[in-house]
């Protein structure tokens, strides 16, 4: 068995913990969820865009058929339910957990044009505001933008433009919020997460990630889990210790542990951890989009690309 980490971050590596039905899979996993039973959401880039496991990695359903082009993001709403936010599609989709659509944001399949700052062109994920359960949503490859909307659908506000000084982004590429209602924005390609207050003010930003990807925020530990992924251009392609990897900082910004630094397939290894969750009994699940990210570095594909992993709490 593959152990990542060490001490209190110290992880099993499950091996092909899910149980996948004949005729269903998926090419990539770009987000995942876990519900307060522990089942396990897997936002997927297939035939069957959500697919639903037990905590024992038993299939339970699938849905999302015929409505989600490409999925991106997945987050908590009230009363448990969900966020879907769709970057191939332009839209955030309100969905319950049998995924009844209750809600959409944005007109489906008609982006903003590019990096105006209106919503959406090529939105990425979400997060909620915990004092009013307005709704973040980091705006993503097209734009360079946060908004804020109402839980009813209604923007309130907008922030950030392209740059990389503070408040500005290149790629604002996930969102979370914490207890006090502070918002952290993955910055993918400026290489740092962003904190701002909930009015949009910029307070801090930690630049020690390598393309932060994915963030999951655990309030009760009080830590933040980010997917760095790896290089990005052939210059740096060849440099160790740079990621791809799943790095857990606390929330002054001080780094506690580092999984996975090498390249590959092979378990325990990452190439573009792109969502995160933790269940109750902090196991991380991570899912990944490395179909794309070989794809994009004009690598060689194999038939099968792996693009989930369990690390299980050793």
């Amino acid at each position: 068995m593959v152990t990542l980490g060490s001490g209190e971050f110290s992880y099993n590596v499950e091996v092909n913990w899910e149980t996948v039905p004949d005729g269903y899979g998926w090419r990539e996993v770009p987000a995942v969820y876990a519900d307060d039973d522990d089942n396990i959401y897997m936002f997927t880039r297939g035939d069957h865009p959500m697919m639903v496991f037990d905590s024992s990695g038993n299939f339970v359903k699938s849905w999302g058929e015929g409505v989600f082009v490409r999925g991106h993001g997945i987050s908590r709403g009230p009363n448990n339910t969900l966020y879907l936010t769709d970057d191939g599609d332009h839209t955030v989709r309100h969905c319950t957990l049998d995924g009844e659509v209750l809600m959409t944001i944005g007109v489906p399949g008609t982006p903003a044009p590019l990096f105006s700052g209106d919503p959406f062109n090529r939105c990425t994920h979400t997060a909620t505001d915990p004092k009013t359960g307005d709704i973040y949503v980091s705006d993503g490859y097209g734009n360079s933008r946060i908004h804020k909307y109402s839980a009813d659908g209604n923007l309130l506000f907008s922030w950030g433009e392209p740059g990389n000084l503070p408040g500005q982004f290149c790629i604002a590429h996930n969102v979370v919020t914490d207890n006090e209602g502070l918002v952290y924005v993955a910055d993918r390609e400026n290489h740092r997460v962003q904190v701002f207050d909930d009015k949009g003010k910029f307070l801090d930003q930690w630049g020690s990630v390598h393309r932060p990807s994915a963030l999951h925020i655990d309030n009760d530990a009080g830590l933040l889990y980010v997917g760095e992924i790896g290089s990005g251009q052939n210059v740096d392609s060849k440099v160790p210790n740079i990621g791809p990897r799943v790095s857990i900082w606390n929330m002054k910004g001080e780094l506690q542990a580092q999984l996975g630094t090498t390249y590959g397939l092979e378990p325990g290894q990452f190439i573009s951890p792109h969502g995160i969750c933790l269940d109750s009994h902090k196991n991380i699940y991570v899912g990944e989009v490395a179909f794309t990210n070989l794809t994009n570095a004009g690598k060689e594909v194999p038939p099968r690309v792996r693009a989930f992993q369990k690390l299980s709490k050793a």
